[in-house]
């Protein structure tokens, strides 16, 4: 799987886990010139606290575009460290 944005790769990996509808990628295949942190968290009643990244692509910016979750409860803990992606990144084959 690959997650595009801004005409760039920015994470690829064959070790995807989906979980609601969502790709979510190993920490390691993410390529990390393109992630800065956010300070923004949101709170998902099973999974846990998410934290986000800005993604920074080219020249443009796509605040809050990808999220991972730090720490997760014992239901999610498949996805500790996995970042998952919306606004616009493209997950595909």
């Amino acid at each position: 799987m690959k997650a595009i944005w801004n005409g760039e790769v920015i994470a690829e990996s064959d070790k995807t886990v989906v979980v609601e509808g969502n790709h979510y990628f190993p920490h390691d295949s993410i390529k990390k010139e393109y992630y800065k942190e956010s300070n923004t968290h949101s709170n998902c009643p099973w999974k846990g606290i998410a934290s986000y990244y800005t993604l920074e692509v080219n020249g443009s910016e796509n605040p809050d575009a990808a999220w991972y979750y730090p720490e997760t409860s014992e239901l999610a803990k498949g996805i500790k460290n996995y970042v998952a992606f919306w606004k616009g990144v493209k997950v595909e084959d």
